[in-house]
């Protein structure tokens, strides 16, 4: 997908239309279930790093999951964004590591490579007391600097993007003998078309009991048959499509009678809210480009991310984030989608942004009369309710 950040001053399965219910499915009955990190029984320092980190209690798939993953199982687990999935695999990872051994121990695969710089943040904080080695591994940097980075670094996780991991292991930069656990995060779209045959090699080059563990907010049909070339009689935790509401995010919709009329409602929007931060969702780099324009004309401060962006740009970009100087993608509330998605799934990751664990958000959709079947589809799809944004919006947003 395509976002704008604004601050206002081989075994192919094959595809199938039909999605399953996850309740249809047969699934291990869990008695993992544990409401507190001490009654997890995790190595000393890395509950140091917890709660350092500032978690105090466990969320809802935190609570179903950790335990599991760290007993070994292969894990699915549906959780939408926000809801703290990345500490779920991260501290069942971290606690599977045999800091006395110098290997790296395990791989944590994810779809881009902002989100792998994120999950390599996470490791180095929640296992800071543990003294734990990550490295991530992302295109668009030189591989020869990757390899020796690796081979001196000797990480004990390796975090990256499927491409650049098994260029390094095909190159053998990175040993996959000590390799015991393997973190697929964004499955939904790991397994489609674009990675699936990556994800396949790269299990090919693990050892045979390598334990696999898939998070994702949604569980099409193909994902979960494209899991059963690589993991043995996991354990399933997933959400009923009824209980997928995104707790926490209110969404509403905006009529426009155009796509010409969608600028002018944008701007009415700022006009009358109070907003300092947002993110904002369009379908091309070209339109990306224009709005960026068009709102810079107009004296707000953009930023722009895309997916045919260079390297260098997006950390410039994600620099400025952290830095303070534009936003933190991750303490945004507010997510505008000025395109719907084409994409089923993609509505969950995008709104998912706004209401990260433990915090509320706002996710507003811009629809023009073309695109209403599609707010229909989702409505339908997820079985929720999109409300039209109501005049007393100053109270809501």
């Amino acid at each position: 997908y395509t976002s704008l950040f604004h601050n206002k001053n081989t075994h192919c399965s094959s595809h199938t239309e039909e999605r399953p219910e996850p309740w249809q499915m047969t699934e291990r009955k869990l008695s993992y279930s544990v409401d507190s990190f001490e009654g997890m029984m995790l190595n000393e320092n890395l509950l140091r790093g917890i709660f350092a980190y500032g978690f105090e209690k466990p969320s809802a798939i935190q609570q179903q999951a950790i335990v599991p993953c760290i007993k070994g199982f292969d894990v699915i687990a549906q959780s939408q964004s926000g809801t703290g999935k990345t500490a779920t695999y991260v501290i069942a990872a971290l606690q599977r590591i045999d800091m006395m051994k110098e290997d790296t121990q395990a791989i944590i695969l994810a779809p881009t490579r902002e989100l792998a710089n994120q999950i390599q943040k996470v490791v180095l904080s929640l296992g800071d007391y543990m003294g734990v080695r990550c490295h991530a591994c992302i295109g668009g940097t030189s591989i020869h600097e990757d390899m020796e980075n690796l081979r001196s670094a000797n990480p004990h996780v390796m975090v990256g993007t499927p491409g650049r991991v098994f260029d390094v292991l095909a190159r053998r930069a990175v040993s996959a003998k000590a390799i015991r656990l393997l973190v697929l995060d964004e499955a939904d779209q790991m397994l489609g078309n674009g990675f699936k045959d990556q994800i396949h090699e790269i299990f090919c080059k693990l050892p045979t009991n390598v334990q696999a563990i898939l998070l994702s907010a949604t569980m099409p049909a193909h994902v979960l048959e494209a899991t059963k070339m690589f993991m043995q009689d996991p354990v399933k935790i997933l959400i009923k499509r009824e209980e997928l509401t995104m707790e926490g995010i209110q969404q509403f919709y905006i009529k426009t009678e155009t796509e010409e009329k969608k600028l002018e409602s944008l701007c009415g929007l700022y006009s009358t809210l109070t907003i300092t931060q947002a993110v904002i969702f369009v379908n091309t780099r070209k339109k990306a480009e224009w709005l960026t324009q068009e709102l810079m004309s107009k004296d707000f401060t953009v930023s722009v991310l895309h997916s045919e962006m260079g390297q260098s740009e997006r950390d410039t970009t994600m620099k400025e984030f952290r830095s303070g100087s534009r936003i933190d993608v991750q303490q945004v509330s507010l997510v505008i989608n000025f395109d719907l998605p084409t994409k089923l799934e993609s509505y969950i990751h995008r709104i998912g942004r706004s209401g990260r664990f433990g915090r509320g958000g706002v996710a507003i959709n811009m629809v023009t009369e073309e695109s209403q079947p599609m707010l229909a589809i989702i409505q339908n799809f997820y079985d929720f309710k999109i409300k039209e944004l109501p005049a007393n919006m100053v109270d809501i947003v």
